[in-house]
């Protein structure tokens, strides 16, 4: 509902029908620029990379990473954790704010969702690899084998394995759930035979009936309320993952709360790092307008400063405790050889988000596009210092070592970003980005609010 002080969250003048047509015509009339095309393709030879990547780890073994020892992780562990933080701000927005009322959540929604989904593939993949014979993965599957034998349920592959593929499995059915009434304006309107079978037989014979809607709306609402736990519950067994070690530096009860706002943290950045572009290209300003981007940061700014918080609390335990350990580790971090990286998340994610707390630059497009790609880059530097400072210096001088990251970690990383955007610009392409049901509803609304 709009008032005088607070401007729409649609940009006024839009009805149900032109909502509709703006919606579908982005994938039913726009046609494949070279534009998309050109960005597919990159995509594309990025996703090579990566298989290339992968098929030389499947011949030669993990031996080409940089691990070793003490350095048993390395690049997969950090990317892992860093992928999962991202798909934490889709199920945010898409449950959490739906459970509040938030109805600026609207325009964004499907968007964050699908993000989500492609960020927890790309996650998947690297603890997956990390397993060394990823071919007997499903042995990390809670089923007894022909020996009797059952997982290890004291390691964290287990845990990873079954709070990833839950929260995978709900964001999916969260996400198909919600597709189905657009996907049947899209059978509806498409001109070609193939395109109405295709878009009519993934709506599930939808037909908008009042039985329909009643069944639509308890089963997305429940979908919300198991979604909702899930985006506290994964990222803190994944900050369990580290904090049952007993490894200076990662032994805290402080890492599941921290790392679950470091998860929405990260995860809005890259909502406004795809969003802000794509609203531009796509002509969607009508609808993703300057009030979501705003929003947006303003969750970054409180959940980057509980992140900041997090900083400081992990140094003044490591000085109340008075272990020599945890002392160590935490100015090693400060002043080591690993210093530059640390150097580099304090400014990426404390200094840079106070730009935030100006509504001059939450209001610029520009601005915070920047930011958000300095938070990323912070984001998965913070992952790195965790892993890395934590483990190359054992509790014996005798034990240290030294991390250094191979071509085929970086041609591993940076190919998952080529699977990333494959699956985005597909998803752009093929799917209406915005929610047209939720969208219809809330112009509806507006408009009652505004007599």
């Amino acid at each position: 509902m709009s008032t005088a002080t607070e401007p729409p969250i649609v940009a006024p003048g839009y009805d149900s029908a032109t909502v509709t047509e703006k919606i579908t015509e982005v994938v039913l009339k726009r046609p494949t620029g070279l534009g998309w095309i050109c960005g597919f393709a990159l995509a594309f030879a990025l996703l090579m990379v990566l298989n290339f990547a992968i098929g030389w780890l499947l011949i030669r073994g993990i031996g080409i990473w940089g691990v070793n020892i003490p350095v048993g992780w390395g690049f997969a562990i950090v990317n892992f954790v860093w992928w999962i933080g991202i798909g934490h701000a889709g199920t945010f927005i898409s449950a959490i704010l739906l459970l509040l009322h938030q109805d600026w959540r609207t325009s964004i929604n499907r968007f964050a969702e699908a993000m989500t989904l492609f960020a927890v593939a790309c996650a998947g993949l690297f603890p997956l690899l990390h397993l060394g014979r990823p071919w007997v993965f499903f042995w990390l599957l809670p089923y007894p084998d022909t020996m009797g034998l059952w997982p290890q349920w004291r390691s964290p592959l287990v845990w990873d394995v079954l709070a990833v593929s839950t929260y995978l499995t709900v964001s999916l059915l969260f996400w198909y759930v919600g597709l189905i009434p657009d996907l049947a304006t899209m059978r509806d309107r498409a001109q070609r035979r193939a395109v109405q079978l295709i878009y009519g037989v993934m709506a599930l014979g939808w037909r908008g009936s009042a039985r329909h809607w009643k069944r639509f709306q308890c089963t997305y609402i429940l979908l919300a309320g198991l979604a909702t736990p899930l985006v506290l519950s994964v990222h803190s067994v994944v900050s369990v993952d580290f904090a049952v070690a007993i490894v200076p530096g990662w032994h805290s009860t402080v890492f599941p709360p921290y790392f679950v706002a470091g998860a929405i943290f990260s995860g809005f950045a890259m909502v406004l790092t795809l969003v802000i572009p794509v609203r531009r290209i796509y002509a969607l300003e009508d609808f993703i307008t300057i009030k979501h981007l705003e929003n947006c940061a303003k969750i970054m700014l409180a959940t980057g400063l509980m992140v900041a918080h997090g900083y400081g609390i992990e140094a003044f335990m490591a000085w109340y405790s008075d272990d020599r350990f945890d002392i160590y580790v935490t100015l090693n971090r400060i002043l080591g050889p690993y210093a530059p990286a640390w150097w580099v998340l304090i400014f990426c994610n404390v200094i840079v988000p106070q730009a935030l707390w100006f509504k001059k630059i939450r209001t610029r497009p520009v601005a915070l596009f920047v930011i958000a790609l300095l938070v990323n880059v912070g984001m998965w530097t913070e992952r790195y210092v965790i892993v890395v400072t934590s483990l190359h210096r054992d509790f014996l001088p005798s034990s240290w070592g030294f991390y250094s990251a191979t071509r085929w970690d970086w041609m591993t990383f940076i190919g998952s970003f080529g699977l990333f955007l494959c699956l985005l610009f597909l998803f752009l392409r093929l799917l209406p980005a915005l929610s047209i049901t939720e969208m219809r509803e809330l112009v509806w609304k507006q408009k009652e609010g505004g007599k």
